[in-house]
């Protein structure tokens, strides 16, 4: 007979108390979704109640909770890390797929009874999901409540707000001053025809006022609220995470610095006649509901800066090429060390990811990870969030596929790239993977497209190698990436699970991640990721064509292509790459790391 494991007996206790408390209220159920206030990807400590109480770390996923049931909807990037850590919990997964917007409200809607009460904390559900929410449970007679937290009833020892101190990100890194970030913004509401401007994103935040921090692990960023008026603006934020000379500078912008528990009462204290512009996607429904509305005009948009920031100058291009080699010279560093250990010292996949940091640490800029590394070996590879931990990974020998994927956060840029290597003799199936994963990734970097196109109709052109292949893959083929902010950040997004909005518009100076991928659940997995950028590729008499630039600089695996699968453009293609990586990175390397470049750089 097995013992329980200690987090799935945790669970089950936490859910026993969330259970009498539902009880206790007398609701039918509660929904605890993967967010908080800021609606972050990735969360502090404080907000992490659906990780824990059910045990599930992955980073996207709903916890629903009634009387007799418990599930976790999570999209198959997640299945096989949700079903590992789920297990002897009580809590179901229930499989998703990408693109469906709430299963979960589906399922309560045909599950509960009519007129039954569900409880969520609407401090951290956005308000256009809780408009979804609420539509689909009405159907049947089912009310959503969002003004009860049950999960800090039964969270004792919860954390509390980070206390990180903040810091300014300067020029040169910051081109562009507060002050011009402010009047972009201000000129935006005008269009808007609002006069206040209420921001609760954290990246936003971090952009708009030239301000960096810790309170969210691999993204630089400070937790925070905004209020942007005609003239003055004030900032919400915990009390003495601003040292004196930052808060002095911020007062000479017109920045004034309030307690971050007061952003509801200002908003609940806007002059009649005001008009307030907000994102409905990007602002909790308990923040919002204090706006009073019956003399508050509120006019829903995107966040002006989210379209701002995306949009690299030419002067943040020339720190973001300069991070990448960089951040390239690292890799060099560490494969070529990697490479010489290989077979002589024993590697598991967390050897991987202490070297690999290390490496990168060293380099001029360097601040943090942007993301927790990914180094997946054989069957590993083949989940796409895995991680390895001390008491689950795996030791790197015999013969196989290793999958790196890694990303740096740099004063001048933020990195990410995934690299498969060959161990020992990959298989010939392996080999033929990975060159169809390979082609996906190279018709998508020379594609020419008209400026403006919805980034999700891009994402056919990375598939169409592979499906004429008859393989695909269950995420999206990229995300827009910020500047010394998060390494996921919109609005653009290159995925056919995602709807072809306005807003997804390409335009030049976005940087994105180009990332298909093949996974043979239990066996390997094949990823191969760059960041590119749009530029200008000329204006014709049928309009403005943008092309990509590839910023990531690290070679691809000759080793494991099939070069008979390959045409002579995307040969052609591959060369010039490793032409320009090794020009770019022979400066910056040397001795091991420069005869590894030089190796892996021949042309083939």
């Amino acid at each position: 007979m097995n013992a329980r494991s200690p987090i799935s007996t945790e669970s089950q206790e936490r859910l026993a108390r969330l259970r009498a408390a539902l009880s206790d209220t007398g609701f039918a159920a509660c929904i605890v979704p993967s967010s908080d206030p800021h609606l972050s990807e990735y969360l502090p400590q404080r907000w992490q109640g659906r990780s824990w109480l059910s045990g599930f770390t992955g980073s996207v996923g709903t916890l629903v909770v009634t009387a007799d049931f418990a599930g976790v909807w999570a999209d198959s990037r997640y299945w096989v890390q949700a079903e590992a850590e789920l297990a002897g919990s009580g809590i179901e997964l229930m499989k998703m797929r990408l693109g469906e917007a709430q299963p979960h409200a589906e399922w309560l809607a045909a599950n509960l009874p009519q007129g039954a009460r569900v409880a969520v904390d609407g401090a951290v559900l956005g308000m256009a999901a809780a408009r979804a929410l609420s539509a689909t449970l009405a159907q049947r007679d089912i009310t959503l409540d969002p003004a009860v937290d049950l999960i800090d009833t039964i969270w004792p020892d919860r954390p509390s707000l980070p206390t990180g101190a903040v810091f300014a990100h300067e020029a040169p890194f910051a081109p562009r001053s507060r002050a011009e970030k402010l009047a972009l913004v201000r000129a935006a509401m005008q269009e808007h025809g609002a006069n206040w401007h209420f921001v609760s994103t954290l990246d936003d935040i971090a952009w708009i006022f030239n301000l960096r921090g810790a309170d969210v692990s691999y993204n630089p960023v400070l937790v925070a609220h905004a209020l942007i008026g005609p003239d003055k603006v004030a900032l919400f934020v915990a009390d003495g995470k601003i040292p004196p000379e930052l808060a002095a500078q911020l007062a000479a912008d017109g920045i004034t610095l309030a307690p971050y528990a007061q952003a509801a009462q200002a908003l609940a204290a806007l002059p009649a006649s005001t008009t307030l512009l907000i994102d409905p996607r990007r602002v909790t429904f308990g923040l919002l509901k204090a706006v009073q509305q019956e003399r508050v005009k509120v006019v829903e948009a995107v966040n002006p800066s989210t379209f701002a920031k995306s949009r690299k100058t030419e002067a943040e291009a020339v720190q973001i090429r300069a991070t990448m080699e960089q951040d390239g010279a690292a890799l060099c560093e560490f494969f070529a060390w990697f490479e010489g250990a290989l077979g002589h010292e024993t590697i598991t996949e967390l050897t991987i990811d202490e070297r690999l940091s290390a490496a990168r640490a060293r380099r001029p800029g360097f601040v943090s990870l942007s993301f927790s590394t990914i180094a997946g070996f054989n069957a590993n590879g083949a989940m796409p969030h895995y991680r390895a931990m001390p008491e689950s990974h795996s030791v790197i020998e015999g013969n196989g596929l290793l999958l790196i994927d890694s990303g740096g956060q740099y004063v001048g840029g933020t990195t990410d790239i995934t690299r498969v290597v060959p161990i020992g003799v990959p298989s010939e199936a392996q080999q033929r993977d990975f060159t169809c994963v390979l082609k996906g990734t190279i018709a998508l970097s020379r594609a020419h497209y008209p400026r403006g196109i919805r980034s999700p109709m891009l994402d056919a052109i990375a598939r169409a190698p592979m499906w004429q292949a008859g393989v695909d893959y269950g995420h999206g083929t990229g995300h827009g990436v910020g500047y010394f902010l998060n390494v996921h950040e919109g609005p653009q997004v290159i995925s056919y699970y995602a709807a072809a909005e306005p807003w997804t518009a390409m335009e030049a100076g976005m940087i994105t991640s180009i990332e298909p991928g093949l996974y043979r659940q239990g066996h390997w997995g094949v990823r191969i990721e760059n960041l590119v950028m749009n530029v200008p590729a000329g204006e014709t008499e049928f309009g403005n064509f943008l092309k990509f630039e590839t910023l990531t600089l690290c070679p691809i695996d000759t080793r494991c292509i099939v070069k008979s699968m390959l045409t002579v453009e995307e040969i052609e293609w591959l060369n010039a790459y490793h032409v320009t990586v090794k020009t770019r990175l022979s400066p910056h390397v040397s001795g091991a790391a420069a005869e590894w470049l030089a190796t892996r750089t021949q042309a083939i």
